[in-house]
């Protein structure tokens, strides 16, 4: 898919606002590699407001059929770059892992060409936040925040759960995740209006320890055995495989991993507590 499609195809569902200008940005960037037009602003280095030209949020495309599907899926995947782009610095490091697992993330869901242009845009998104905190060292944390509220606002919670699922996986690809990582993880969560309870679930999936299990369920130990019965419930409900079905068949079998992770942490605190 030729970058062009990919994030009008974005455009598409989510216009303007922050996402709107990292995407003018880093569209601009990879066609004119000396003179980067943002959406409504340049690169002389001005406010939020300069980014985005003041432009308002106009809601999300609400058409149905291919198309709106379409704008969902480009969505997503653009959201989960601009996000990853501040989990994968917040150490100041970037890791070959953690790229490499966005690369293969990026030839899963998109192919050959769109792995090359979406880590093009990674490193676009690298560079504008190296420019915006040169002036003002939480300049990127605020997009990143305001970004948060467009993505709460135009992503049903179920897609958000998994976009947060995805970038815990890249902050683990380096097999730990720092002090730094794990405050940027909790910010996009904050910003994303995930909850701690949610966002300490995700975090824990795929564990086999029986006191991860219960962060999985959302519940303490101290739990009653109903009580487990109806955290795991509410949590087989509330990831659905179904749910994020919009996005593409990659994604649902993504969401159908964590779902037989939650499944596994059900059957772990079952087994401890003899509950047939």
């Amino acid at each position: 898919m030729g970058i062009g499609k990919w994030i009008g195809g974005f455009l598409g569902f989510m216009l303007y606002g922050p996402l709107g200008a990292l995407a003018g940005y880093a569209l601009g960037s990879l066609f004119d590699g000396t003179s980067v037009k943002y959406i409504g602003g340049s690169t002389d280095g001005g406010s939020y407001s300069d980014y985005t030209g003041g432009g308002s949020y106009y809601g999300p495309y609400s058409g149905g059929g291919s198309s709106y599907r379409t704008g969902q899926r480009n969505s997503f995947f653009f959201s989960m770059l601009v996000m990853a782009s501040y989990v994968i610095k917040a150490d100041g490091k970037v890791m070959h892992s953690e790229m490499e697992y966005v690369r293969a993330f990026l030839y899963a869901n998109f192919g050959t060409e769109a792995r090359t242009q979406g880590e093009d845009i990674l490193k676009k998104l690298f560079e504008m936040q190296k420019q915006m905190d040169a002036k003002n060292p939480n300049a990127f944390k605020n997009t990143i925040n305001e970004c948060g509220a467009q993505i709460s606002t135009n992503m049903s919670y179920s897609q958000r759960l998994q976009l947060m699922d995805f970038l815990i996986n890249i902050a683990k690809a380096d097999g730990k995740v720092t002090k730094e990582e794990e405050e940027a993880l909790q910010y996009v969560a904050t910003a994303m209006q995930v909850s701690y309870k949610d966002y300490q679930s995700e975090y824990h999936m795929g564990g086999t320890s029986l006191e991860e299990a219960y962060k999985v369920l959302g519940i303490d130990s101290s739990a009653t055995d109903e009580e487990v019965k109806k955290a795991y419930r509410e949590m087989a409900l509330k990831h659905h495989p179904d749910k994020v079905e919009a996005l593409g068949e990659d994604v649902k079998k993504a969401a159908e991993k964590k779902f037989q992770e939650i499944n596994a942490a059900k059957e772990i605190i079952y087994k401890a507590r003899g509950i047939k």
